[in-house]
């Protein structure tokens, strides 16, 4: 819907057609069915241009009303939920019957809000009837499903490389530190053992 306070004036439009067009075809008929033979058509065009207008008239008012106290409603609850119209339409009813006295404003007011209510259930029932159903997850199967099919990166000849020279750098530490451990408590030898031990695990290093 439009945003208030253009609403209103949408409202007030929307109703002033809609009470023009369906009371032009009550009246149509009324004028076709009352009218004498020989006057049959000019009587029922007659009956629209006398009638049609102040139906549409009554339902601009209506719809007015309804959209400035719906409109107010919203600017005072800060939110707009089914309860809008519903009081709305009470509020209406009752202050187009307020010449007729409390106790048939009372009675529209009543009907008005009535009305909405039927109205706003069957606006409800309708969306959950036509809302499409939730998405339901798929179980995945990573021996079937896209994670099977996935190829595994390939490890190059550098990469293989890098890694066993850093793990036997790590292997040379481990050594050297032993080594100095045992030559600090026991003393001496301690260079030549570390040097035996280097060729042992690589035969290059002198």
């Amino acid at each position: 819907r439009e945003p208030c306070p253009h609403r209103i004036f949408d409202d007030i439009g929307g109703a002033f057609a809609m009470g023009v067009v369906g009371g032009g075809a009550v009246n149509l008929l009324k004028g076709f069915y009352n009218s004498p033979k020989g006057h049959v058509i000019a009587g029922g065009f007659e009956a629209v241009r006398r009638e049609a207008p102040k139906i549409g008239g009554s339902f601009a008012v209506w719809g007015g009303l309804f959209s400035a106290f719906d409109c107010t409603l919203v600017a005072l609850r800060r939110k707009e939920d089914h309860w809008n119209p519903i009081i709305s339409g009470a509020l209406t009813g009752g202050t187009l019957q307020l010449r007729y006295g409390l106790s048939s404003a009372g009675r529209s007011a009543a009907f008005g809000g009535f009305l909405l209510a039927v109205i706003e259930g069957i606006s409800i029932m309708l969306t959950r009837v036509t809302a499409p159903p939730p998405p339901v997850p798929q179980p995945v199967d990573l021996h079937t499903g896209p994670a099977a099919n996935m190829p595994t990166p390939p490890v190059t000849v550098n990469e293989s490389a890098s890694t066993e020279g850093l793990m036997h750098a790590s292997s040379d530490d481990n050594i050297q530190k032993r080594s100095g451990f045992w030559s600090e408590k026991l003393g001496g030898g301690g260079k030549e053992r570390d040097k035996q031990h280097r060729q042992f695990v690589d035969p290059e290093t002198k």
